[in-house]
């Protein structure tokens, strides 16, 4: 499975950005995808997931009510649309994706983007 991520960007404080994870395999709908997220000298960590049918989705506190994940998979797309950015929202988002495995433990993820930078300015 190969995963590119777009739509990275700078925003002020308080705006919205919505970040893609576009996937080559057929076999797309299949994967939970996740997005994770690394800022300067942090380690990664779990933002969001969407499992393989949609139907069931996780959020880390941190997003919860201001971030929402969405997958198209005739499009073989994720999405995460993300509102009211904060400060500490900038970092390099990464898509991934996990066969038989829903959950946040970035090592079950055997399947990694390249990252797009999401800047937030105050």
């Amino acid at each position: 499975v190969q995963l590119q991520a777009s739509g990275g960007g700078l925003v002020q404080t308080g705006g919205s950005l919505r970040v893609s994870c576009a996937a080559s395999a057929r076999t797309f709908s299949w994967y939970t995808i996740a997005w994770f997220r690394q800022a300067p000298g942090q380690e990664r960590e779990f933002v969001s997931s969407i499992k393989w049918n949609g139907g069931n989705t996780d959020y880390t506190d941190s997003v919860r009510g201001r971030f929402t994940i969405s997958r198209d998979n005739a499009k073989n797309t994720v999405y995460l649309q993300m509102n009211g950015l904060k400060l500490e929202d900038t970092a390099v988002y990464y898509c991934a994706a996990a066969g038989r495995y829903y959950g946040r433990d970035v090592a079950k993820y055997d399947y990694w983007g390249q990252g797009t930078l999401v800047t937030v300015s105050s």
